[in-house]
């Protein structure tokens, strides 16, 4: 079984910049399709960006459309997720989440379609 450890997370202000780092262990990164999660409190987990296990195609939540960049490191062996402009609603504890995948190119947005998740990391934006 596959284990996530994200990193990354952080106190900022509002429009500063961090990157969330998602490693696996025990497998390489390149057999899953990646996600990254948020939940906020008292609000349900919510999608946050998707990655194909090739890297070629990604899709993002309307909400963070044009600020967030999700990406692949083979190098590095991680899922990374290159925040900007961050908002004080993007305060929220992130996950990670990767499934495996025969198909090079298909993408995944339900929570409950992922296999293995990370243990997140906070993020804070402060006005």
């Amino acid at each position: 079984q596959a284990l996530l450890v994200e990193s990354g997370g952080g106190l900022v202000q509002d429009g500063d910049s961090l990157r969330l780092s998602c490693a696996v262990s025990g497998r390489t990164f390149s057999s899953y399709a990646g996600g990254w999660f948020r939940q906020a409190p008292g609000k349900e987990r919510e999608f946050v960006a998707a990655i194909s296990r090739s890297g070629g195609s990604t899709y993002y939540a309307d909400s963070v459309k044009g600020r967030f960049t999700i990406s692949r490191d083979s190098a590095k062996n991680t899922v990374d997720l290159q925040m900007n402009s961050l908002k004080p609603d993007d305060t929220a504890v992130y996950y990670c989440a990767a499934r495996g995948s025969m198909d090079y190119n298909r993408m995944w947005y339900g929570s409950n379609e992922y296999d293995v998740w990370g243990q997140g990391t906070q993020v804070t934006v402060s006005s």
